[in-house]
């Protein structure tokens, strides 16, 4: 692909239910669209060396969820901070900006929100690339999920602190940089983990992220609606996984196959944040199957 057919990136904003939300956008209006629902700790920035590679052949939308990246961040106690909240935000941000069908790429937090979308709208779900976007138990990291599940099982503060140093600079960076090779860590870019280290800093983001993690456990409830979605529809599925990432291990891309036997799984060579440092292979695989899978 010439540079010369790279579209611009523009970013924007929308207003849904008096929050404004920001998103990236790129790609030429009639294209299929590419929703692209990021994770935890991050923003729409995980998908900025993404959204140049793809957006001469289709409409890329990457919003910032609310409470993360540039989008508004009501405090805890106005908003109510569940996935169910966020899901139904995002679909009315859809909505907002007309889009009538869409294939998901789903990362972390992504995951849930986005197959919320599938289950209220299965219609506008044409195909699904799950990148450590998690929908089975097999798919969680024994270890690193430890105190989410304890937190889940009851909050307080004593299960709260271990939590809280998952949004610390220390654990964001290890969130980074876990499962990368030695040889390509320099690869990631410090600016990244800086820039989500930054905005976690903010005031209110430790109790919106501590609603949010503690009501993780309203998505493992799911995880069979999910499933019999998976089945019923049999939605193009492509999972390019982080095959080192030790909070959604490989285990979980590989169960996809399980509901959808005819997904694709390929498992890179990297961690948890697979586009810091596999972008390249990443969008060639995406572009091949929804090249595939969509039309026009």
């Amino acid at each position: 692909m010439s540079t010369l057919s790279l579209r611009p990136v523009r970013h924007r904003t929308a207003t849904v239910r008096g929050h404004e939300i920001a998103y990236r956008q790129a790609g030429p209006a009639d294209a299929p669209v590419l929703l692209l629902l990021h994770g935890f700790p991050t923003s729409s920035h995980m998908f900025r060396d993404l959204i140049p590679l793809l957006s001469d052949r289709y409409r890329l939308i990457a919003p910032d969820h609310l409470g993360f990246g540039r989008s508004a961040t009501p405090p805890a106690t106005e908003f109510p901070y569940t996935f169910a909240q966020l899901a139904e935000i995002t679909g009315e941000f859809t909505e907002q900006l007309g889009l009538k069908e869409y294939a998901l790429y789903v990362q972390d937090y992504g995951a849930p929100i986005g197959l919320r979308l599938a289950l209220a709208h299965p219609d506008r779900v044409t195909a699904i690339i799950t990148q450590n976007g998690n929908a089975y138990e097999e798919g969680l990291g024994t270890e690193a999920w430890a105190p989410v599940r304890a937190l889940i099982a009851e909050r307080t503060p004593e299960t709260e602190a271990p939590v809280r140093e998952i949004s610390s600079p220390d654990g964001i960076k290890w969130q980074y940089l876990h499962g990368v090779p030695e040889d390509r860590q320099d690869q990631v870019s410090p600016d990244a983990y800086q820039y989500d280290a930054a905005l976690m800093a903010r005031p209110g983001q430790p109790e919106i992220q501590l609603d949010l993690i503690s009501d993780y456990g309203s998505n493992f409830e799911l995880y069979p609606a999910f499933h019999e979605y998976f089945r019923s529809s049999r939605v193009p599925l492509l999972a390019v996984w982080g095959a080192h990432d030790e909070i959604f291990v490989p285990a979980g891309a590989l169960a996809f196959l399980r509901d959808l036997p005819e997904a694709e799984i390929h498992l890179l060579p990297t961690g948890h944040f697979a586009l810091e440092t596999h972008a390249g292979q990443a969008a060639a695989l995406i572009g091949d199957f929804l090249a595939r899978n969509l039309t026009r």
